[in-house]
C-alpha cells in the first residue's frame, strides 16, 4: 500500500499489492482520517483470487471498517502460498519496469525530477 501525502496535507491512498490484505490496511488508515477528501483507489475486485479467508466487500463505493483485531481479516494460508509459488514460478514479472512501458507508448517520455502527486 502507498500512501500519498500532499503539500497540502490531504492524503490518498492506493493499495499496490491489489490483495484484500492491502485493501484492509488502506480501510483502516483511511477510517483515521476525518477529512478525508480524496478517493483511495483499489484494484481488488478485479483480482480472482485473494490470500484472506473472507474478502472484503465493496457496496456503493464503500468498505465496511471492520472492528476485528489487527486489520480486520483473517490469512488464508493455503492461498498465500499457492500464490507465493506462483510468483515464484514467473521470474520474468519480479523486475517491473514502468519507465520502458512508459516508452512504449512515448519514445520520448522521460522520468518525471519529482513525484507528480
Amino acid at each position: 500500500m502507498l500512501l500519498f501525502i500532499k503539500k497540502s496535507w490531504h492524503l490518498s491512498s492506493v493499495t499496490q499489492g491489489v490483495i484484500g490484505g492491502c485493501l484492509a490496511a488502506m480501510t483502516q488508515v483511511a477510517a483515521t482520517v476525518t477529512d478525508l477528501d480524496y478517493a483511495c483507489d483499489t484494484h481488488c475486485p478485479w483480482q480472482p483470487e485473494d490470500v484472506i479467508v473472507d474478502p472484503l466487500v465493496i457496496s456503493d463505493g464503500a468498505v465496511t471498517v471492520s472492528d476485528a483485531p489487527g486489520l480486520g481479516v483473517d490469512l488464508d494460508p493455503d492461498a498465500l502460498a499457492r500464490l507465493h509459488h506462483r510468483w515464484n514460478a514467473m521470474p520474468q514479472w519480479h523486475n517491473r519496469d514502468d519507465i520502458a512501458a512508459m516508452r512504449l507508448v512515448d519514445p520520448n517520455y522521460r522520468t518525471p525530477s519529482s513525484p507528480k502527486y
